[in-house]
């Protein structure tokens, strides 16, 4: 655990004073300039009368900019974030990351500009598409943008939100990273106090000492509680703005437009909601089986990640990364060949440490078709499982890269952004599963699978209901700390019921969920649901077909930016507006449930 690797951005620009990166965004500049005067000079001037064939050169011509501005923005912007979300002390890399944020205004007034130049377009855009071939390869793109039109601001108020959300949301969002990536708080551990930063203080969820477990969740809760006035003005101001401007835009209310983002319609949303409702019973039982295992009735929040069953297995970083290799082999040539890039020119900083964000993402750098992972690994089986999810996003984008699509084909939208990484971790972790003899050992494994299953349906339900109850009351008046703490330990226990002990709930989750703090991600919980359960009956699809299976798989994933949910899960026979569907995923993980509470009872 003493040499984890920690990422090499070499390959993207040599540092961060390098001429290279300075030549990259100058280069930028250009093309947002050339972009400019594009709208101003070519585009402005369009009107109803404007020949279909001048307008289809214009809209190939602007996408064309778009591709290019968005394919070195996203890898500056990157490279930049990766200095700074491994050490929130950079103050080169914040003040440099400033600057690009600054910049990046008018990259969406001009994008703006362009979306209600297209929405205005009307019968016009049909004419059009088939003129230009630039335009007929982004006809899914234009038609889409075309919709999203409607829900615009005047052209003035869109850049004036745009720039005001630098020193308004995006600012809260900062300090949002910044408070919890500089935390730190004392606990016992092994004996001795420590001062450790809250990403591993977090770690100790899963320690395998139950003191050690509850010492680290009070430990936590305080830490929380000094910086929660902190937190709940940036959450309020954040929430504020989401819903100020979802409100000036007409939308039906503040989910609508995550639907939209989706690109799933309600009766999708709700039909899926309902069939993770009912099977919070199945939950519960898994949830009271473990319990039960650690000699209790119902789990304190501490207990909830906590280790069952017996294994002695810790992985180091090289074993970790020969097993994904492994197993990522047998499902594709593809898969694994991505994932011995990643890890043999380290792709990936694995190193939990103070000043850098907890969690794990993937994150593409599309200039030089490369990705770059954050983890905090710690040695554990969903440590390996949390590499081979991240690994999936990045075999996502390399399936896009190798089918040359841009980046605006590429925009995939969340509910789809899961499904190739939560398939990689199913494949490791079936794998994982297919080896063992023991029961202990199995038992410990299904544990793994189950905890993490639950925290998709059960706790991410949770965390859909306080953002949804977040958002009417932040309609009506700023929410205090304990407003915040009492909606999610109402939604805890709507979700988890009597499977957790109402008098240990963890009412501060809302405090360190990234996602909460960033006006473009409300509601971004459901979409994970969504991603689990899609990924189940792919793979379920998987183990029926086999080898035959991949070529088709990997189409999807290279064209998630092309079609909205609905279509691309009917190339698989899967309708995702029926209930069938999402009963059929939860069943299956229903069973591996029932197998849980079978060793469960065996052993206790």
């Amino acid at each position: 655990m003493t040499s984890l690797p920690h990422w090499d951005l070499s390959t993207v620009y040599p540092s961060l004073e390098s001429a290279q990166l300075g030549e990259a965004e100058q280069d930028l500049q250009r093309r947002i300039d050339d972009l400019a005067e594009l709208v101003s000079t070519r585009i402005a001037p369009t009107h109803a009368e404007t020949p279909p064939a001048e307008l289809a050169g214009l809209l190939g011509a602007s996408l064309d900019h778009l591709n290019d501005i968005l394919e070195v923005g996203r890898t500056v912007r990157g490279y930049l974030y990766s200095f700074f979300i491994t050490d929130s002390r950079n103050r080169l890399a914040a003040k440099k990351l400033s600057a690009f944020e600054q910049r990046w205004v008018r990259v969406q007034t001009l994008n703006t500009q362009l979306q209600a130049w297209v929405g205005r377009l009307g019968p016009a855009l049909e004419q059009a598409i088939p003129l230009d071939a630039t335009a007929q390869a982004h006809a899914f793109t234009l038609r889409e943008t075309a919709e999203q039109a409607r829900y615009l601001m005047s052209e003035g108020e869109e850049g004036l939100a745009a720039e005001l959300a630098l020193s308004g949301a995006t600012a809260w969002r900062k300090l949002h990273r910044t408070v919890t990536s500089q935390l730190t708080v004392a606990v016992e551990v092994d004996g001795q106090t420590q001062t450790l930063p809250i990403t591993a203080v977090i770690n100790l969820r899963s320690h395998p000492d139950e003191a050690t477990r509850r010492r680290g969740y009070e430990a936590e809760n305080t830490a929380w509680a000094g910086v929660g006035e902190s937190l709940a003005a940036a959450l309020n101001s954040v929430k504020g703005a989401s819903h100020t401007l979802n409100r000036r835009r007409k939308r039906e209310d503040d989910l609508h437009p995550a639907l939209d983002a989706a690109r799933i319609d309600r009766p999708t949303l709700e039909a899926m909601l309902a069939a993770m409702k009912d099977s919070f019973p199945m939950f519960r039982r898994y949830f009271k089986a473990k319990a039960r295992l650690l000699g209790k009735e119902q789990l304190p929040w501490w207990d909830l990640f906590a280790p069952v069953g017996k294994t002695d297995t810790a992985y180091t970083w090289p074993q970790s990364c020969a097993f994904v290799l492994e197993h990522f082999a047998g499902f594709s040539p593809d898969l694994e060949a991505l994932a011995r890039r990643a890890f043999d020119r380290r792709w990936i900083d694995a190193e939990p440490r103070e000043s850098k964000a907890g969690g794990a993402f993937c994150m593409g750098l599309p200039a030089v078709q490369e990705s770059r992972i954050l983890a905090n690994f710690d040695g554990s089986l969903d440590g390996v499982s949390t590499i081979a999810h991240e690994l999936g996003h990045a075999y996502h984008s390399d399936c896009r890269y190798r089918a040359g699509k841009t980046e605006l084909q590429s925009n995939t939208p969340m509910t789809l952004a899961e499904t190739a990484s939560i398939l990689c971790e199913t494949l490791v972790m079936q794998a994982v599963l297919d080896q063992v003899q023991e029961p202990q050992t199995e038992l410990a494994i299904l544990e793994t699978i189950l905890n993490g299953q639950a925290q998709i349906i059960v706790d991410i339900y949770s965390r859909y209901l306080f953002e949804q109850e977040v958002f009417v009351r932040r309609a009506q008046a700023e929410l205090s700390v304990e407003d915040f703490c009492a909606i999610m330990e109402q939604a805890q226990r709507d979700t988890y019921g009597d499977g957790l002990d109402a008098a240990y709930l963890q009412k501060y989750m809302w405090t360190w969920k990234p996602h909460y703090y960033d006006v473009g991600l409300s509601f971004y919980n459901f979409p994970y649901a969504f991603g689990l359960l899609f990924s189940t009956g792919l793979y379920a699809i998987y183990r029926a077909r086999g080898a035959a299976f991949v070529p088709d798989y990997e189409a999807l994933l290279a064209s998630t930016g092309e079609a909205n949910a609905a279509d691309l899960a009917a190339r698989f026979g899967i309708d995702i507006r029926s209930r069938g569907f999402w009963d059929a995923s939860l069943a299956t993980i229903g069973q591996t449930i029932d197998r849980y509470c079978a060793l469960a009872d065996a052993t206790a």
